[in-house]
This record gives C-alpha cells, sequence and structure tokens, in this order.
C-alpha cells in the first residue's frame, strides 16, 4: 500500500486508482454506525469532503466529545496516534484527526479492493 502523508495525497490518491467513491461510501456507512449526523453525496468535491469533515470533527470535539470518541472508535482511529496529537489547538487538532481517520477508512477500502 502506497504511503500517503497528507488529506490531500490520500483524496487524490483514491480518485487515480478509481476508489475515490467507495471511500465516500465507507465514511458514510462509518458515520451512520457512530450516529454522527453527516452523509457525503457519492459525487461530493474531495475538496469538499475536507472542508465538511474539519468541520464536523471540530464541532464534535468542542461540543459532543463522546460522540466525537464514539466515531473514532467506530472507525477505528489508532488511539496511539491520537494520543501523539497536541490538542492545545482545537482547529489544528481536529485537521490533523480528520487526516488519521481518512487514513484508516483508505486503508479499510484499499484492502477490500485488493482482497476481494
Amino acid at each position: 500500500m502506497k504511503e500517503l502523508s497528507s488529506t490531500q495525497d490520500i483524496l487524490d490518491y483514491s480518485q487515480q486508482v478509481d476508489l475515490y467513491k467507495k471511500l465516500v461510501q465507507q465514511l458514510n456507512k462509518d458515520f451512520l454506525s457512530a450516529n454522527v449526523d453527516l452523509s457525503f453525496d457519492d459525487d461530493v468535491l474531495p475538496s469538499s469532503l475536507k472542508l465538511m469533515l474539519h468541520e464536523t470533527l471540530y464541532k464534535l470535539i468542542q461540543k459532543k466529545f463522546m460522540d466525537y470518541l464514539n466515531l473514532l472508535y467506530i472507525i477505528d482511529v489508532s488511539e496511539t496516534k491520537i494520543k501523539q496529537l497536541d490538542g492545545s489547538d482545537v482547529f489544528l487538532l481536529s485537521e490533523q484527526v480528520t487526516f488519521l481517520l481518512l487514513q484508516r477508512e483508505w486503508q479499510k477500502v484499499w484492502f477490500k479492493h485488493q482482497y476481494s
């Protein structure tokens, strides 16, 4: 699996390998499972997806922290990686968590594609 180092890398690469739609579907599935009110159209632009994810995570951290933790659990974002982040700036934290969340969702999509 190719090492992707930013949110934009994940979104760009998923489009290059024609798995962007699957990534969006995986996000929708996991957000629904976590009971977080956010869903994307299959044809959402990557820039919009990134912005909406970041904004939603920012709001969850500030106002619905237990829902935020539940979402991370449902998606299976590495607790170790989350603990390594600096939480002093919530905006920056939510941006970093957006990357970790997309990274984990991309892993799920990629593995399903490779082994199905």
